[in-house]
């Protein structure tokens, strides 16, 4: 009996038709940079013929098209596409992304080990390759209350998993720096492994601290200077343009030709929404090469260059011996996925029909407690009040003051400066904690929006300019077992539940696409200027990104990493 190994072989060699052959096109070769006319025959899972004839048991003709690897996005938290990984795969991977690196990190922080197990056990039958990395700071600060606790014990039994890559973001750089015990622990038993990183602004010997520490990746640069020290200190920059935060542009002079072995493309992530309007790693290629960018430097970050940044040894060029993900595209400018294949196996809606379903999980994690609008007050103190100040498309926020008017004893919002209140309020059932605060910048006129997607601890994030629509707003996530939900004078005007672990829908992308549309036509009417409402309010609360956030446990000054109010 032919081994597979013996098939690879002789159809590679000719001695027997390939199972498939791309015929009359062109592939680009990502290590001179050239489109080479040639067929391209497949067998199996892996490419066994390139630079020459096939004749293919099916043969496929891509007549004017190219061939490219399938793309590779080096970190996101899928949970943040609002879908479960069975919907996330049958939206993006007809993108032409054919491999996501994710860390549950979110469903983690709700469940613990539970979500791990969901995202593990989900990526063991999706049709693109989902790798995990395994969720490094649960809780992520000793500032906020989150639903789990995952010490370095919990996390071993999953190292050794088909699908884990490594540790995951490791957010907590004050206590590398400064060896945190736990934080040890976790970073010596993944030593000589893949550590992803998290660092955003870290510079000088603390960087250098860090990353002796055995981290090599990271996607927080947000600017090139930031982006061009650490790649001098052997770190491997993962490029990011999301729904929120939108790095690409201020890090287009490092996408270059030399520079390219060192980068990699993320999201950190992006809604069904914005896929639907823009695309996924796709709209990062034909972004990049608009503004000058040259080709083979987006698409090596895309593919190759991710691939051996983690360790996967087996994809991101189109040549014999590789994995069969490829993506036949109109040209290299427009990137327009016609065709994708994830390991041989040619991307279908019938394909999608054939996988396992994996059980939901989570389905009563939101268990906070009723509010009412005096939960909102503010007691009037001396001099200017802490404001936290938003910057459409970045997660890192201001810390600015101003001197707010006030009503009796309480101080009153500011919307002539466009301050108003946020409050986030503990839903894990742990304690109770409500803290509130003030920010500037998401526009709103009147009403309220909530959301129990709060990163990283995911308690209820609310903002508003009514108290009783706030309230409102903060009542309604219990009773649909969390999501977003949108309030004005009393009534909700949007919403949509995310019923797994208050994070996921558990409908189809297309109608979590359909809501969010319906979602931010609601907040536009309060008067939103942001142009992702939901995801930005959902930024608020995490304490490891500069410079003030709000927890349940009240105002962060993060650059001191410490509770101020």
């Amino acid at each position: 009996m032919t081994t597979k190994l013996e098939r690879y072989i002789d159809q590679g060699v000719g001695r027997e038709p390939a199972d498939i052959v791309l015929k009359g096109g062109q592939f680009f070769d990502l290590v001179t940079g050239e489109l080479v006319a040639s067929d391209i025959a497949i067998c199996g899972d892996r490419i066994v013929g390139t630079c020459g004839d096939y004749q293919g048991r099916e043969e496929i003709d891509i007549s004017g098209r190219i061939v490219v690897p399938g793309f590779i996005d080096t970190h996101l938290h899928i949970e943040s596409s609002l879908v479960t990984p069975h919907e996330f795969d049958r939206c993006v991977l007809p993108y032409g992304v054919t491999t996501a690196i994710c860390d549950p990190h979110e469903i983690a922080n709700v469940l613990g080990a539970e979500g791990i197990q969901y995202f593990l056990d989900s990526a063991l039958e999706t049709i693109m390759d989902i790798r995990v990395q395994l969720s490094s700071c649960v809780p992520a600060t000793h500032l906020e209350t989150s639903g789990a606790d995952l010490p370095i014990e919990r996390l071993l039994p999953f190292r050794d998993h088909p699908k884990v890559i490594g540790l995951a973001e490791f957010m907590n750089f004050p206590g590398v720096v400064h060896k945190d015990p736990v934080c040890m622990a976790k970073l010596e038993a993944f030593q000589g492994g893949h550590i992803d990183g998290h660092a955003p602004l870290l510079r000088g010997n603390d960087l250098n601290g860090y990353l002796a520490a055995g981290i090599r990746t990271e996607h927080e640069s947000t600017t090139a200077e930031e982006a061009l020290e650490k790649i001098r200190k052997g770190m491997h920059i993962l490029v990011r343009e999301g729904s929120v935060s939108k790095d690409l542009h201020a890090l287009m002079p490092i996408l270059t030709e030399r520079l390219s072995p060192y980068l990699a493309l993320c999201t950190d992530d992006r809604n069904p929404l914005d896929i639907a309007e823009q695309g996924h790693l796709d709209y990062m290629i034909r972004t990049a090469i608009v503004h000058g960018v040259e080709p083979l430097a987006i698409y090596r970050a895309a593919s190759i260059s991710a691939a051996r940044a983690f360790g996967l040894r087996d994809r991101g060029l189109v040549a014999p011996g590789w994995r069969a993900d490829l993506v036949v595209i109109d040209s290299l400018e427009n990137c327009k996925a016609e065709t994708v294949f994830s390991a041989g196996r040619r991307v279908t809606p019938e394909l999608f029909a054939g996988r396992k379903q994996v059980a939901p999980v989570g389905l009563d994690s939101v268990k906070a407690r009723p509010i009412n609008a005096a939960d909102f007050g503010v007691p009037v103190t001396e001099g200017e009040s802490s404001v936290i100040g938003v910057t459409p498309g970045k997660i890192i926020t201001q810390h600015r003051r101003y001197r707010l008017p006030t009503k009796g004893n309480q101080t009153d919002i500011d919307l002539g400066n466009d301050v108003i209140k946020v409050a986030v309020i503990e839903r894990h059932g742990k304690n109770g904690n409500h803290a509130n605060g003030f920010v500037q910048g998401f526009g709103l006129k009147k009403g309220a929006i909530a959301s129990t997607v709060g990163h990283d601890s995911h308690n209820i994030c609310v903002v508003g300019v009514n108290e009783d629509d706030m309230a409102r707003a903060a009542n309604r996530l219990s009773e649909i077992d969390g999501g977003f939900v949108v309030v004005e004078n009393g009534v909700v005007t949007g919403e949509i539940a995310l019923p797994v672990a208050g994070l996921m829908s558990l409908e189809p992308y297309e109608s979590v696409r359909d809501t969010l549309h319906h979602l931010r036509q609601a907040a536009y009417a309060l008067g939103a200027t942001l142009e992702e409402p939901f995801l930005q309010l959902a930024f608020l609360p995490l304490p490891v990104i500069p410079h003030l956030k709000i927890s349940d446990r009240g105002l962060v000054d993060v650059d001191k990493f410490m509770l101020i109010g």
